[in-house]
């Protein structure tokens, strides 16, 4: 495979999960954490990364909204719902794991 057509799958990978994210709005951060390791705000800072390393200005703020499809505290303020006690301690034990 050319590494054009290996970058633009990895695009459209990309893409598709974000789609996916977005659908599941229900899914929250902390829960991706507990069970992936990795959460929307992981996304948007390797997004943000990618943009430094290629010279790309781009804000935190900036990534986050192309990983959330809005602003971060619009996201957090409708979707993002207090993390239970049993999400903290499963999000602790998974760190230690």
């Amino acid at each position: 495979m050319d590494e054009e057509t290996k970058v633009k799958l990895e695009a459209a990978a990309f893409r598709r999960l974000l789609s996916h994210l977005d659908a599941r709005k229900d899914v929250q951060n902390i829960d991706l954490m507990i069970l992936a390791g990795f959460c929307r705000n992981c996304l948007s800072n390797w997004y943000k990364d990618a943009a430094d390393d290629m010279g790309v200005e781009l804000t935190k703020d900036a990534a986050r909204e192309a990983v959330y499809g809005m602003a971060y505290d619009a996201w957090k303020e409708k979707y993002q719902q207090e993390a239970t006690p049993e999400q903290l301690a499963a999000f602790e034990a998974a760190r230690k794991s």
